[in-house]
């Protein structure tokens, strides 16, 4: 192999800079798929949520609060409940009461909180409906959640209609309709409930807000009944929570009435009392809670200035990868030939292992054996004897510095590198001295 074949690049410059950028245009493109949710499944599944455009939905309700001026959000995580403005909490009858009053406590600090209790039991329609829609549901009938723990002094009742009865009508907020399934209607009733909406004639209450002490006078211009009196003094700072009986007032299935979005509309804006018009729809309660996930959390802050200097130090080393100095060094063998590759690798084993200390001895054993020879001495003289033999001659040649016999017993006592290499070449200038 020539030497221009093995120090030559696989890829050229232009086709590595092509892998690079197109990688990181893939990077990018990954995180803006996540961050804008295009991974996760449809909203519109008919279920009774601010997503679903079914009868039992609260799409249309979103959909007329942003028309008419509100900045409307949905909710998918537990921390975005916390947010200011109102938050609209459509659970599902099996939702967990826990969570429910979880929720709502940690709600009354940021602003207003709206349930809206189920009330329809609904499933998507047949396949073999070929004009039914995604979204669409088939009403199959009307219950009422259990939910234990939570406003255990608010009643729920369900009263269901004879097939031929006229359809309840139902007065609040200076408006008065129908609903639009007479059906069944679902009302409360508790001695701290306030009426913002009731049917006309046996007065269920259809939806009304909490007396816990608050002071809410946008609720009270609304009221059907008198509230009890509030102390100015002594009233609390938390927001209000309204309950929504009956959900065919806001849902999808009432707001095919004018009179319906507009109850609905006054409704918030009261329970705003004139704040920030920013209205959430809770999803989380829905089956739709997402986790914050790593790659859109790196960009926000605090975290998107660390972010931004991995990026630039990403960019200062692609820069250097492709304008390095001069051409890629050769690497040497990983095994040399010869008696160098056999001492280099001794050494570098002996060095790994940190057992420097136990070559003096042997060192100054063997230079005292190279010494005897060269100098002819008996091989019957001991080491003590050998040692004197060797300083005689060094002394014969008046040769300045230590004795031989000292120095190989500096060079067994040593246990540091720097004394062993220092005994060592002592050692080997007088060898050399004596083999010259």
């Amino acid at each position: 192999m020539s030497e221009d074949a093995r120090t030559a690049a696989p890829f050229s410059p232009r086709a590595a800079l092509a892998v690079v950028t197109g990688g990181i245009v893939l990077f990018f493109l990954v995180l803006w798929l996540i961050g804008s949710g295009m991974g996760e499944r449809k909203t519109n599944n008919g279920g009774a949520h601010a997503g679903s455009k079914g009868l039992t939905g609260y799409a249309a309700f979103a959909g007329y609060l942003a028309q008419r001026g509100f900045t409307v959000t949905t909710v998918r995580s537990a921390a975005a409940l916390r947010q200011p403005g109102a938050l609209v909490l459509t659970p599902p009858a099996g939702a967990d009461p826990k969570d429910l009053e979880r929720v709502v406590l940690r709600r009354r600090s940021f602003g207003p909180t709206l349930i809206v209790v189920p009330k329809w039991n609904a499933m998507p329609p047949p396949v073999n409906r070929p004009d039914a829609k995604t979204g669409w549901v088939m009403i199959l009938g009307a219950g009422q959640p259990h939910w234990p723990g939570f406003y255990d002094d608010i009643y729920l009742a369900l009263d269901r209609q004879r097939p031929r009865q006229a359809r309840p009508r139902w007065s609040g907020a200076g408006l008065d309709g129908t609903l639009p399934d007479g059906s069944a209607v679902a009302s409360g009733r508790g001695d701290r409930l306030i009426p913002l909406v009731a049917t006309q004639g046996d007065a269920r209450v259809l939806a009304a807000y909490v007396a816990d002490g608050g002071d809410y006078p946008g609720l009270r211009a609304l009221a059907l009944a008198d509230e009890p009196p509030v102390d100015e003094d002594e009233a609390h700072g938390d927001y209000p929570v309204i309950f929504v009986f009956e959900p065919d007032l806001i849902d999808n299935y009432g707001l095919s009435r004018a009179e319906n979005a507009l109850l609905g509309e006054r409704i918030v804006a009261a329970a705003l009392e004139g704040g920030e018009r920013r209205v959430a729809f809770d999803l989380t309660f829905n089956g739709f809670a997402r986790s914050r996930n790593l790659l859109t959390l790196a960009f926000e802050p605090p975290f998107l200035a660390a972010t931004l200097c991995l990026m630039l130090a990403a960019l200062v080393l692609g820069w250097r990868a492709f304008n390095r100095f001069g051409p890629a060094l050769l690497t040497g063998r990983a095994l040399a030939f010869g008696k160098t590759a056999l001492v280099a690798n001794a050494a570098g084993l002996i060095r790994r292992t940190r057992r420097l200390h136990l070559i003096g001895g042997p060192y100054a054993d063997a230079a005292q054996g190279r010494l005897s020879r060269a100098l002819a001495l008996p091989a019957r003289l001991g080491g003590a004897e050998t040692e004197a033999a060797i300083d005689r001659a060094l002394a014969a040649r008046k040769v300045d510095g230590p004795a031989f016999s000292v120095t190989a017993a500096a060079l067994r006592r040593a246990r540091r590198p720097t004394d062993l290499l220092r005994a060592a070449r002592t050692l080997h200038r007088l060898e050399r001295t004596l083999t010259k």
